[in-house]
């Protein structure tokens, strides 16, 4: 690693780590500003505004979530402010080829993509645990559902649970039926006014009970008060606010999705655009760093601001079409491994066809 390499790397991540502050400062200011009013309402602690929910909730998940927009313009505002000062044209001119050019920025990039991956990957999972936490007492407790109505689960090859109205808030479930087959022909249905979760017991305690066997043409009856059982389901699967799924750990997230295999609530779409979101999003560090050093690379008559500009219109772009392939996930069927590679693969098409027109 020559002197260059260690120039553009220190001033890239210096560059983008002061942008990260910038941006940081400016989001909390307008996010305050916006939430007051509801902090206010909801009688939230001023302690917990800064420290729960900005210093250990908010700040990392506007972080991760602005990182490639964040990357983008530091790279370009880093790369135009060298081009301008004519320092790319005599690296050039010297002998380097532009492909040995990149090799410092993408050692950057490198960097900023570990970085991103553990976020996603064992930070923010827990953070976002607190800031939903808070969200849904101090912000907006509306969000969270009070009941979940009718819910359909199948928790094993053999058996299926419905489940008329769960209240989430005291683990309360009414209107209770659970089937078991064998093969295509039901053999037990059990139904039930009400079921409870006993955390202590860690099991489910169905109560007022009526229990239906079939044995061919033969059928017998059985009422119960209060029935002990172990389903394999919890109170935290009839959770639906809206940002569940970005507080579950990756192994609780792996968890879930392969419940959901069995049990087809309809969730399986929004669990595997939070998992493939995790792994995949991290890798925009190269596309877009490539695509800002091959933008921001020539000396424009425009200067720094007309790279900054494009650079800019570029990220919000970018960000535009994550959430336009997610939302066609979501309502139109489209698979979510598609949906998230369709944008990063559409940039990496930009970067590539960039870099081909960049000087060399």
């Amino acid at each position: 690693m020559n002197i260059i390499d260690r120039y553009i790397i220190k001033k890239y991540l210096s560059t983008f780590v002061f942008t990260v502050g910038i941006f940081i400062v400016v989001i909390v200011v307008f996010d305050v500003s916006e939430k007051l009013d509801d902090f206010l309402k909801n009688k939230a602690p001023m302690s917990k505004v800064f420290l729960q929910y900005y210093a250990l909730g908010s700040i990392p998940f506007f972080l991760n979530m602005l990182t490639p927009l964040i990357n983008f313009i530091a790279v370009i505002f880093f790369t135009s402010k060298m081009a301008d000062q004519t320092e790319v044209v005599p690296i050039l001119s010297g002998g380097m080829s532009f492909n040995r050019f990149l090799r410092p920025y993408m050692i950057s990039a490198g960097l900023i993509f570990s970085f991103t991956l553990v976020l996603n990957l064992w930070v923010i999972p827990y953070t976002n645990k607190v800031k939903v936490q808070f969200e849904n007492v101090y912000v907006k407790p509306q969000k969270v559902s009070s009941s979940t109505l009718s819910t359909h689960m199948q928790i094993d090859s053999n058996t299926y649970v419905y489940v008329g109205n769960f209240e989430t808030r005291t683990n309360i479930g009414y209107d209770f039926s659970l089937e078991k087959f064998d093969g295509d022909k039901l053999v037990e249905k059990l139904m039930a006014q009400r079921i409870t979760w006993d955390s202590v017991a860690t099991k489910w305690k169905i109560e007022d009970y009526t229990v239906r066997k079939i044995d061919g043409f033969k059928e017998t009856m059985e009422n119960g008060t209060v029935r002990d059982t172990t389903l394999d389901m919890l109170p935290r699967d009839f959770e639906v606010y809206d940002n569940v799924f970005t507080a579950m750990d990756t192994k609780e997230l792996n968890e879930r999705i392969s419940k959901e295999e069995t049990r087809g609530t309809g969730m399986m779409t929004d669990l595997l655009l939070e998992k493939y979101k995790r792994y995949i999003g991290p890798f925009s560090a190269f596309i877009l760093t490539l695509m800002g050093v091959s933008l921001s690379s020539k000396k424009v008559r425009g200067g720094i601001g007309l790279s900054l500009g494009i650079g800019i219109a570029l990220s919000f772009t970018y960000l535009l079409l994550v959430q336009f392939s997610t939302m066609f996930s979501l309502k139109g069927g489209l698979d979510p491994l598609i949906a998230i590679l369709i944008p990063n693969v559409l940039f990496l098409v930009i970067a590539l066809w960039l870099k081909h027109k960049a000087p060399k």
